[in-house]
């Protein structure tokens, strides 16, 4: 790894090693994908990464190409001490709305985390979300943490990858729409598409009230 490389990881590591230093061990990291798009769900990642990880390239997800993305989704489930990924359907999302369905989806990942840690994590730092349950675990939201902090741009590549691959396999069902290209966002081609075609059941009703 080159040197100039391990100067920005270790940049993007000091909010978390500031925490250890105070003694804590288990830092789990929780981010989201898909808040925005049109269609499909949310999906949130949370996921606790050793003291000593420095996965090459680790960054906001939307800073790294697709094909580095889908390396280090398999370096992170590999060398995490626990992770876990909610996903929350787009009926979900229209019943509860987008907030509330992805709240629901970091109860669920931070669940899975626990599960597989057997224990809590001392702390969780997430991307900019604020009254949410976590189990009683004291957290800390950060703006802009999924390019700040280590732990957090780890869980916004699990949301990514495992969202655009979801996306991608719902495009050999509708391929119309062009999910694999534009992951659900409201992109011109994916609005003409609605237009053209009508809605299919992986749009968010009330996301597209505008365009139907």
């Amino acid at each position: 790894m080159k040197e100039k490389e391990i100067e920005r990881l270790t940049n993007l590591k000091k909010y978390e090693e500031n925490l250890y230093n105070e003694g804590l061990k288990y830092i789990c990291g929780i981010d989201e994908a898909g808040r925005g798009p049109l269609a499909g769900p949310v999906v949130v990642g949370a996921v606790v990464m050793p003291r000593d990880s420095m996965l090459e390239f680790m960054n906001d997800s939307k800073k790294v190409t697709e094909k580095r993305r889908e390396l280090l989704y398999e370096e992170i489930i590999n060398t995490s001490l626990a992770y876990g990924i909610g996903i929350i359907s787009q009926e979900e999302i229209d019943k509860i709305n987008i907030l509330n369905a992805t709240k629901k989806g970091l109860h669920e990942a931070l669940g899975q985390v626990i599960e597989k840690l057997k224990q809590k994590p001392d702390i969780i730092i997430v991307d900019a979300l604020r009254e949410i349950d976590t189990f009683g675990i004291t957290y800390e939201s950060i703006i802009k943490g999924d390019a700040t902090c280590y732990s957090i741009s780890a869980a916004s590549i699990l949301a990514k990858v495992t969202r655009d691959r979801i996306m991608a396999e719902w495009d050999k069902i509708y391929p119309q729409y062009g999910f694999a290209a534009h992951k659900g966002y409201g992109t011109a081609k994916h609005i003409q598409a609605i237009k053209e075609y009508g809605p299919c059941p992986l749009h968010r009703k009330s996301f597209i009230t505008h365009f139907v």
